[in-house]
């Protein structure tokens, strides 16, 4: 059964960085694209960035453009999301997820319901 372990969360102050981490297992995922969405407070789950497995291919939001950077080590079967420059906004709890079989060369999922396996989330705090 396909697991994802988050990991990597905590409390930082503005302008500080973490990396979050995403341990994955159980498929083979070199069809797949790996996700990472946050929910905040009160607020609707958010997708922040994506990477298709095969290929690298990233997308990010447009709020943490130049901020943040999702990666994968093929090796580990893990994928990042390295945030600088953290702003308090960016409190959150962040998720893992895969779309199976999901984006291409073209494409990212980008909505919930395209991704099909969620880990359990870690919590970033970031204070001002």
């Amino acid at each position: 059964q396909v697991q994802l372990v988050e990991s990597g969360g905590g409390l930082v102050q503005a302008g500080d960085s973490l990396r979050l981490s995403c341990a994955a297992s159980g498929r083979t995922f070199s069809g797949d694209t790996m996700g990472w969405f946050r929910q905040a407070p009160g607020k609707e789950l958010e997708f922040v960035a994506a990477i298709r497995w095969s290929g690298g291919r990233t997308y990010s939001t447009d709020s943490v453009k130049g901020r943040f950077t999702i990666s994968r080590d093929n090796a580990k079967n893990t994928v990042y999301l390295q945030m600088n420059s953290l702003k308090p906004e960016d409190t959150a709890v962040y998720y893992c997820a895969v779309s199976v079989d999901g984006g291409s060369s073209y494409y990212t999922p980008r909505s919930r319901r395209e991704y099909n396996y969620w880990g359990q989330g870690t919590q970033v705090t970031v204070s001002s």
